[in-house]
Formats: structure tokens, C-alpha cells, sequence
């Protein structure tokens, strides 16, 4: 278990988006997040408080968790000298990057010389089986985009809460370092053997209450060169009855690579469906969940409004506006 509450560290992060892990706590876990940590250059701001190590101490913060999902997940030998003093200063180290904190040798040997943990979420816990596609029961529910980065965890939360509140029988299932973060289990996705991807989420979705949904976390994209293996295997390991669209509408490339702009939704509808109903011929596309937060209100409103209109779907920024739209799609099913 890792200790809470947490000091957010988010190093020399280049901009808002490439501290998305710490965003997700403060959003989703605000009562663990207590202060941030930022070296001179960054860009990033959850509009927490700024701590140096010691008032964190004092504070009551435990644990120091690397916020920055920076590309290729590495651990910047600019941030080493903090990870140390922190581990100094009594705190545990918590980190979802692929580079791991127990290969370091200096946090290794800083770690033993205080008396600390490290934790390394990112590393997969469980012998996965290989996927093996057989029907299971309960429903489930997945959330695709058109890029990376897009909202796909925040859409399979807002859900959750929103079912809860309405008393349905809803789990959010986490597959990524933030989701693991926020809800304290899930599966390591992007770090598990590949040949085991598919089985790790139908281990992840096991049998269930017929009328009980699964609300799947969503990786990377089909349509991202990087990263769209994972996408796949969220896809077929998934079985999802249902799919929930989820798009970033201003960006004007895809995250990380400037050669390529984003595809349509129209083309997202028909690549997603086509792949789910591999796995599960009953698959539908249910809603769009649109991420506004560069919009206006009324340009955001109009824009889901257009949306509706044009692919016949239910639209909405589930974390602005709420996910009834969405959830009201599912009871339908």
C-alpha cells in the first residue's frame, strides 16, 4: 500500500498535459493531494500549493509520487537530486513511469540508507493468462479515442460516478499508471509481456451480475503509431458491449507526433466497431465524450450540439457537463 496523503511532483514538466497523472489525483483523489513540488522551467500547475520538501513534511504528506508522464516514461537525471533529498526528508517515492525507481541505483541506495520505500506501479503483479475470448457475463464498457491523452480515464470515472449515483452496479477499471493511482488497483497495461495484454483485461473484467457494468480505461489510440498495440488489446481483451468515443477537439496533431493529425470520429466509429465486434458481434457505439477544456462554454456547447447532429450520437464533456448523456445510453442496452 502506498501511504497518503501525497506531495505531487511535477518536475520540469513542459506543459499541463505532460503532468497528467497529478492532474488525475488532484481531480479524482483532491483529499491525498496536499501540495505540488515544481523545479525552475516547469510549465505545468495543478493550482495546488507550492511546498518545498520540508513544508510537505510538516504538512503531513508520506509520499512524493512522480506526476510527469513524460514520453518513453523516464525518470529525468534532472529529477534525481530531488528523488533523493525527498527520500532524505522521510518520504516513500511512488512513480507510474517505465523507468523504474528500484533500476536506480542512487534512489536504491538512498532508499535503504533512510529507511523508505519505493513504489513502482507500473510493474505488473499478477501471471496473466493469454487471452483465450470466450463470453463472459456482465457488460462492459469501453472508452476509445482519437488520440492519446484525450479523456478516457475521466470519461470511464464521471460514468462510474454518475451510475453510482443512480444506484447501478458500475466498477471503473483501471489500466493505466493514474487510474492505479487514483483507485489503488488495476492492471499495469502498457507493461505487461504483449502476448499477455488481451488475457491481463479479461482477468482485469472477470464474470459478473448481469445487469453490473465494467467501465474500461482507455489507452493510446488505434490511430496513434506509438502506441495503438495497447489500444488493440483494450479492444479485443475487452469485449466491450458498449464504446464511448472521446476526442480533443483543438489539438492539430496527434500527441507526440507532429507528422500526423488526428483522424475523424466518423473514422474512429468505424475502425473502434469493426475491431470490438471481432470479440463481441453485439458491439455498439453508444456516445461522444468531447474534451472541452479549451472551449468557451458556448463553443463548447454548440460544438457537442453540431456533433449530435452529425453521427446521431449522444455528445458530451462528461467532466464539465456531467455523463447522464452517456449513462443514459447504456441503460439502453
Amino acid at each position: 500500500m502506498i501511504d497518503t496523503p501525497y506531495l505531487l511532483f511535477l518536475g520540469d514538466a513542459p506543459d499541463a498535459l505532460a503532468a497528467k497523472v497529478a492532474q488525475g489525483i488532484k481531480d479524482w483523489r483532491p483529499e491525498f493531494a496536499l501540495g505540488q513540488f515544481r523545479m525552475p522551467g516547469c510549465k505545468a500547475d495543478m493550482g495546488l500549493q507550492d511546498m518545498t520538501l520540508a513544508e510537505a513534511k510538516a504538512a503531513g504528506c508520506k509520499t512524493l509520487v512522480v506526476g510527469v508522464a513524460n514520453r518513453g516514461g523516464v525518470i529525468s537525471e534532472s529529477w534525481v537530486k530531488v528523488l533523493v533529498e525527498a527520500l532524505a526528508e522521510g518520504f516513500d517515492l511512488a512513480s507510474g513511469l517505465h523507468n523504474l525507481l528500484k533500476d536506480e541505483p542512487v534512489l536504491v541506495e538512498a532508499a535503504l540508507a533512510f529507511g523508505r520505500k519505493l513504489h513502482d506501479v507500473r510493474v505488473p503483479e499478477v501471471d496473466y493468462p493469454i487471452a483465450n475470448g470466450k463470453k463472459r457475463s456482465g457488460k462492459r464498457m469501453l472508452a476509445v479515442g482519437t488520440d492519446c491523452s484525450v479523456g478516457k480515464m475521466y470519461t470511464a470515472l464521471c460514468m462510474e460516478k454518475e451510475m453510482r449515483a443512480r444506484e447501478m452496479k458500475a466498477t471503473f477499471r483501471a489500466t493505466g499508471q493514474t487510474g492505479i493511482l487514483i483507485t489503488g488497483n488495476g492492471v499495469p497495461l502498457d507493461a505487461v509481456v504483449a502476448d499477455f495484454m488481451a488475457g491481463s483485461i479479461e482477468w482485469l473484467t472477470p464474470d459478473n451480475d448481469p445487469d453490473h457494468w465494467d467501465l474500461i480505461e482507455g489507452q493510446g489510440s488505434l490511430f496513434h503509431i506509438s502506441y495503438s498495440g495497447v489500444t488493440l488489446a483494450l479492444v479485443h481483451g475487452g469485449q466491450p458491449d458498449a464504446l464511448v468515443l472521446c476526442h480533443e477537439p483543438t489539438r492539430p496533431h496527434m500527441r507526440g507526433l507532429p507528422d500526423y493529425t488526428p483522424p475523424t470520429l466518423q473514422s474512429l466509429r468505424d475502425v473502434a466497431l469493426l475491431l470490438a465486434r471481432v470479440g463481441n458481434p453485439a458491439c455498439e457505439v453508444v456516445g461522444i465524450s468531447v474534451n472541452t477544456q479549451h472551449m468557451g462554454e458556448a463553443e463548447a456547447l454548440a460544438y457537442l450540439q453540431a456533433l449530435e447532429g452529425q453521427l446521431g450520437l449522444p455528445a458530451t464533456d462528461p467532466f464539465r457537463f456531467g455523463a447522464g448523456k452517456l449513462v443514459d445510453a447504456l441503460a439502453a442496452i
